[in-house]
């Protein structure tokens, strides 16, 4: 906040654009997947991520520093979901959950890990660093992959449907109204925020009517009609999500309030004790 004199509606916006912007992908970047090559689609997602990093650490404004994030968003999605697909076709089925619980483990390590190391970074060489740390990972990663995981066998699609591309707007769209609504102003709702409102939930509505009648739609509604089980499911999912994502966005702000009198350092050693029991967990 002090290095760019924002808000905390503003400074909302540096993790509201890297979660708009994977949530808005994660959902296609299977089909992606499918469509050009899935180890191809995930050296080209490390590498926008590891760039991204690079320009959020060299960023003079706080506009630039969002649109940074944005990207960076994009190159996670990328990331997070053929992590997943190509463990799950690499390995065999009896391997599978076991590599999934790991996949797991290590991604609750990596965030019990951020906040403590994020904050040693800042105290120590300025909020910068804890971007332009991911650029050396990101080229382990690149290194990683190009040598472990073997070549896309399958050319990439050119024929029958393609990617959701309608589909993939209006679900940016919505998020991105209803975002706005819930962040826009410093007191309560105004007209401008019932309109936003309005529009994400008319959003919604279309989106699922599109993907209704869509040829390769992003989410299947049939599916989740027939399986009851995988709907509670996701729905709890999204509860359990919300409730953490909300914790990591504001927990730091309220930690780092002067009246407790904690520093950068015990501020991320204190957010790192939930994913701590989730990774042990």
């Amino acid at each position: 906040a002090p290095a760019f004199g924002a808000s905390f509606q503003q400074l909302q916006w540096v993790l509201l654009a890297y979660l708009l912007a994977s949530t808005n992908l994660i959902v296609g970047a299977g089909r992606l997947g499918d469509l050009i090559g899935r180890r191809r689609l995930l050296l080209a997602g490390i590498s926008l991520f590891s760039l991204a990093s690079v320009l959020c650490g060299l960023a003079p404004t706080l506009g630039f520093l969002v649109a940074a994030r944005a990207l960076q968003g994009l190159g996670a999605a990328i990331m997070m979901v053929l992590a997943m697909a190509l463990v799950g076709e690499a390995l065999p089925k009896a391997h599978a959950g076991r590599a999934m619980g790991l996949l797991g483990s290590m991604s609750a390590l990596g965030t019990a890990l951020g906040p403590t190391l994020g904050g040693l970074l800042i105290a120590g060489f300025g909020w910068p660093a804890i971007f332009v740390v991911n650029l050396p990972l990101g080229l382990l990663a690149l290194g990683l992959v190009q040598r472990y995981l073997p070549a896309d066998h399958r050319k990439p699609s050119v024929g029958g449907p393609r990617f959701d591309l309608l589909g993939t707007l209006l679900l940016a769209l919505t998020l991105a109204a209803y975002a706005l609504a819930m962040t826009l102003g410093r007191g309560p709702f105004d007209p401008l925020n019932a309109a936003l409102l309005a529009a994400a939930a008319l959003g919604a509505g279309l989106f699922v009517r599109i993907e209704a009648r869509a040829a390769a739609p992003l989410i299947r509604l049939a599916m989740l009609a027939r399986d009851r089980a995988l709907t509670r499911s996701l729905a709890m999912t999204a509860l359990v999500s919300t409730v953490m994502m909300a914790t990591l966005v504001v927990g730091p702000f309220y930690l780092a309030q002067p009246a407790f009198g904690l520093d950068a350092v015990r501020v991320g050693l204190l957010m790192s004790v939930g994913p701590v029991v989730a990774a042990l967990a």
